[in-house]
């Protein structure tokens, strides 16, 4: 028999590391807890679903398609995006998700020794990715909530690489205003890659909030993540992107994996572009729906931390972890938070009215 070991070819940082374990599917999951359906309150799905234009492509995809391959760079949505943001086709660059951008922009930067520096709690794959690729994460702690720019600021030396920035932040949702980003780039002055992760840009309605996109001129560190998973509703499709500068961008480009972004995503995601009514109708709800929840958890006494985006956080006086065992068993399902470094707090997605009044009432009689 070869001899053979394992971990003497494994590198260090990957065995240390911790793989994320995702949930069952929901049949299992139904099955388990023993409910006849289930409210996805975990992810921040659109609740709508795709835009209708986008179903209809869904609808009508011809079968043969599925044997050839797509457009290795996502030639036409790139170009049509390019026209709806107002920038060079060229400066975007498509990938399997927003999750596997944020890969490229790793490997195309960061080689072992290097370090990026983010927030302590914010969207967890930058940390992950970053460390089962061997690379330093220095986290710093939010301050009230917030990304804390004196913070990290301070923990950038010649050795970081990449400044992680979720704007507006999951899971708190608050967000740095034109000033505060402004101040923030300033003062980087281009020693690093600054990523600014706009995965709930489209949700935000506040004047005050900067859309890096309009940055990237006059900054060419800068580098900008959107996603088509929340606000267009493709999540099941995986299909994100990046913008930057030509020359970014085009280094990020040598990282890729030819034809990532499947045909599907491709085509829904072209067609979600030109839908006019999606946005506002996700909006309007999202908006109404917040409401009623946060009233609903003021009339039960519960702290809540709300910002922008399409989800709440809830503290509760109860384990999360047991609160989510509960609620499951209620046919709702939320994200506990103790993993992503908020122990006693829970997130609910926003979602339609039933699955907002059925949460309410699983709640009331969990904590009871």
């Amino acid at each position: 028999m070869t001899s053979f070991v394992l971990d003497a070819i494994v590198p260090e940082f990957v065995r240390q590391f911790k793989a994320y374990v995702p949930s069952r599917p929901d049949p299992e999951l139904m099955a388990l807890y023993g409910v006849s359906r289930l409210h996805r309150l975990n992810n921040n799905e659109n609740p709508l679903g795709p835009p209708a234009a986008a179903q209809e492509v869904l609808r009508r995809f011809p079968p043969p398609l599925g044997a050839v391959y797509p457009s290795g760079d996502s030639f036409y949505l790139r170009r049509r995006l390019g026209e709806r943001l107002g920038v060079d086709p060229d400066q975007i660059l498509f990938g399997n998700g927003a999750n596997e951008t944020i890969g490229l922009v790793l490997k195309a930067f960061c080689r072992e020794g290097d370090n990026i520096v983010t927030a302590d709690r914010t969207f967890a794959v930058y940390e992950w990715t970053a460390r089962f690729s061997g690379v330093e994460v220095r986290l710093v702690p939010l301050r009230d909530g917030r990304f804390d720019v004196e913070g990290m600021l301070a923990r950038i030396d010649e050795r970081t690489k990449v400044v992680f920035v979720c704007n507006p932040n999951n899971p708190t949702g608050t967000y740095w205003d034109r000033a505060t980003l402004l101040d923030f780039l300033a003062r980087v002055d281009g020693r690093t890659i600054v990523v600014l992760d706009e995965a709930y840009a489209e949700f935000v309605e506040s004047p005050d909030y900067p859309e890096g996109i309009s940055l990237l001129p006059e900054h060419p560190n800068l580098v900008v993540f959107r996603t088509f998973s929340k606000m267009w509703g493709l999540a099941g499709l995986r299909i994100g992107y990046l913008i930057g500068e030509r020359n970014l961008v085009d280094t990020v480009r040598r990282t890729c994996i030819v034809y990532s972004v499947n045909i599907v995503a491709q085509e829904a995601a072209l067609a979600a572009l030109d839908d006019p009514e999606h946005v506002p109708a996700t909006r309007a709800l999202v908006r109404g729906e917040k409401a009623y929840l946060l009233s609903e958890l003021g009339a039960m006494s519960l702290p809540t931390a709300s910002g922008e985006g399409n989800f709440v956080m809830v503290e509760l006086p109860i384990s999360d972890t047991l609160a989510y065992r509960k609620l499951m068993r209620e046919g709702v399902m939320i994200r506990a938070m103790t993993d992503f470094r908020f122990p006693g707090w829970i997130r609910v997605s926003i979602g339609c009215h039933d699955a907002m009044e059925d949460f309410v009432a699983a709640l009331r009689r969990t904590l009871e």
